[in-house]
């Protein structure tokens, strides 16, 4: 048993955190839950049936657990993404580059969050590409045909702005 959570944390790992940081913007909260994540994973893991993929189990118990965090801490799940780290580029970008590049993601970013609950994860899910529209609409009890009109339709909202 504890050779599958580490097997599962080795290829799911990445995804979940990915998902949770999308999620939560806060690389700290991502890293927590992620690991809380593995932990409930290893206390259920004999329930797990194999009705859903591996991912779609793991994402399910990490969004309760953000869900959890959020009535904790009293967030909106939508909460101000200021505080999220930038992401390390390969090559640096002169000093005023860089002020736009972080103020365009920064207004992405807020457009993402500004959207539905639902629409919101769908998606961060898709854009981190952490899951299929298949392991999504599996993830939502709804079927791919569902999680790809509604990605359709929230990229649609985003354009507009």
């Amino acid at each position: 048993m504890k050779k599958d959570i580490e097997e599962y944390y080795e290829k799911y790992g990445a995804k979940v955190y990915t998902y949770l940081l999308g999620m939560s913007g806060s690389g700290d909260i991502s890293r927590d839950l992620t690991q809380e994540t593995f932990v409930r994973a290893i206390g259920s893991l004999s329930s797990f049936d194999g009705k859903c993929s591996v991912s779609t189990w793991l994402c399910s118990i990490a969004k309760n657990l953000w869900l959890n965090e959020v009535r904790r801490r009293g967030l909106h799940p939508s909460a101000d993404v200021s505080d999220a780290p930038p992401e390390p580029d390969l090559v640096s970008p002169a000093p005023d580059e860089a002020a736009e590049q972080r103020n365009s993601k920064m207004f992405v970013l807020r457009q993402v969050h500004s959207l539905p609950e639902t629409e919101k994860e769908i998606i961060l899910l898709r854009a981190t590409g952490a899951m299929t529209f298949a392991e999504i609409g599996e993830l939502f009890g709804k079927t791919e045909n569902w999680a790809r009109v509604t990605f359709y339709r929230a990229k649609q909202k985003l354009r507009k702005e």
